[in-house]
């Protein structure tokens, strides 16, 4: 049997190996480690917890023993597609590294740009990094990536998939490539992934442990299907049936990671759950770095019980003493059902896989099953489970419907325009006619404006401003009743008006100047 002083590592990493209680190198470490000690490129598959993080940190910590890191230019690259992830492979390499001189630096969103400015600026040997951090600190002129000699890619299936491949062929094109050694580890490799990384890597070396895909024999795999009463209320009915297979596995049960699809759904089952008196706490994208870094935390020393997760909790983490795994959504995704339920039954350990179906789940569970090449095992419901008569009745809803709010340009139409006489009731007749706005000529001892006449030569035609005749007529009627005149443009014409215009091109004279002057 192989052990890991057989694999040519270097003393002080057997050491450490030693230390943290392993001699025996897994099929997938102990084919890969030699061909990357080699200096070859590499593409491993194997199933996840079977420690392919170790595969690629002993060789790494092995070469990069001897030479020094310079500023701003680190000697290797670790790529995750994760933050959680990112911070488990720092954590191996605090283990495996810690009887040598070498460093790290862990770049990842939520944290402080100035703490890992600080880091590269002093050298780092290994820099664990996600790809978006990575690059934010490339165009702000803070890192060099042309003394990279060894780079990793972790979870590639993943960090390959569609929306990462821009992100991963910039950073190879900013990397060394005739010198630099590629390593690429996963769980699953598709044929047409596979034909991506083939443009990354040069004749690798192909160890593949298990046939691709394959989930662990170790875990025991259940299917709970449910017919919703209601489409409306599958989600309530979806959880009233996870609180029952909870219950029904309570000895069993130690603590447990709960997969959902989406990450609102993440945070309505978290507070479901803590409703109900289970010990739960959500986990996804949209948490803040520390927040999440503490949940884990909580979960790995057992101070908390469910994890609940959005498939950034698939990938890569090493939580050994999970008992259960219950997907609560089917994954969309087939790769992701494997990795999902490989969170449980790690290191030889005996786990227990749950996953709730409805009718809508179909097309996902025949893909799945044609992924792993057998099919989920049907469980009959928790006896005795029932569904609340809460979970079978319509959602709940508002008696009436909110009031649309008024705009400020309808607020200010109504105050302008009265109401018709029709939709004046007889409470708000008094108020009305109170309101009506009296006649201007109603108005007493208003005073008569002033006309201001300008001053005409004779033989300057009279213009045409009177007032018609009728208009006269009615402006003398109410000035002899002794009510004000209404001034309108027949009655008075402002002077600027009737002031006369040169053109710019006719010279202005002197006596021109004087005659507008005392005028």
């Amino acid at each position: 049997m192989t052990k890991f002083s057989d694999l040519k590592l270097d003393p002080k990493v057997l050491s450490a190996v030693a230390e943290a209680g392993y001699e025996t190198p897994t099929p997938i470490q102990a084919g890969a480690i030699p061909p990357a000690l080699e200096g070859r490129d590499v593409l491993g598959i194997a199933q996840t917890g079977t420690g392919k993080t170790a595969s690629f940190v002993l060789p790494m910590i092995t070469l990069l023993g001897r030479g020094r890191a310079r500023a701003r230019m680190p000697r290797s690259l670790v790529l995750c597609p994760t933050r959680e992830l990112a911070a488990q492979v720092a954590e191996n390499f605090d283990t495996y590294s810690k009887h040598t001189k070498l460093t790290k630096a862990l770049l990842i969103g939520g944290v402080s740009f100035g703490e890992q400015d600080k880091l590269i600026d002093r050298g780092v040997d290994v820099l664990i990094a996600t790809p978006g951090r990575l690059l934010d600190h490339f165009e702000r002129g803070k890192l060099l990536l042309t003394g990279v000699q060894i780079m990793v890619v972790d979870e590639a299936d993943r960090m390959l998939d569609m929306g990462f491949i821009p992100d991963i062929e910039r950073i190879f094109e900013l990397t060394p490539k005739l010198t630099r050694q590629t390593l690429f580890f996963s769980a699953t490799m598709a044929p047409e992934i596979e034909r991506i990384t083939n443009t990354f890597l040069h004749s690798p070396v192909k160890i593949e442990v298990a046939r691709q895909a394959t989930t662990s024999e170790t875990i025991e795999q259940r299917l709970y299907a449910l017919t919703p009463t209601r489409r409306d209320q599958a989600a309530k009915q979806k959880r009233e049936l996870l609180r029952a297979l909870i219950r029904s596995e309570a000895e069993a049960c130690t603590n447990a990671i709960i997969f959902c699809n989406r990450k609102t759904e993440v945070d309505i089952l978290a507070k479901s759950l803590k409703t109900y008196g289970f010990d739960a706490a959500p986990i996804h994208g949209d948490l803040d770095q520390s927040q999440r870094m503490r949940t884990l935390d909580g979960f790995r020393d057992g101070s908390l019980r469910f994890l609940i997760a959005s498939d950034v909790a698939a990938r890569g983490l090493d939580i050994p003493a999970v008992s259960h795994v219950f997907n609560f959504d089917v994954p969309s995704h087939a790769e992701d059902y494997v990795h999902r339920i490989g969170r449980t039954g790690r290191a030889g350990r005996k786990g227990r896989a749950f996953t709730i179906a409805t009718p809508a789940d179909d097309k996902y569970l025949a893909a799945i099953e044609s992924l792993v090449k057998t099919a989920i095992p049907r469980a009959e419901l928790p006896e005795g489970f029932e569904l609340s008569e809460a979970a079978q009745q319509p959602p709940r809803e508002r008696d009436e419907k909110p009031a649309r709010a008024r705009t400020g340009r309808s607020r200010e139409r109504d105050r302008r325009e009265p109401k018709a006489a029709a939709e004046i009731t007889p409470v708000e007749a008094p108020l009305a006619e109170a309101a009506r706005p009296e006649p201007v000529w109603a108005e007493p001892n208003r005073p008569e404006p002033v006309r201001a006449t300008p001053a005409r030569s004779e033989a300057q035609p009279e213009p045409c401003l009177e007032p018609r005749d009728d208009h006269r007529r009615d402006r003398d009627d109410r000035r002899d009743r002794g009510g004000p005149v209404v001034v309108g443009m027949g009655d008075h014409v402002p002077d600027f008006i009737l002031r006369s215009f040169r053109t710019l091109s006719a010279p202005v004279t002197e006596t021109e100047t004087e005659d507008e002057t005392e005028s």
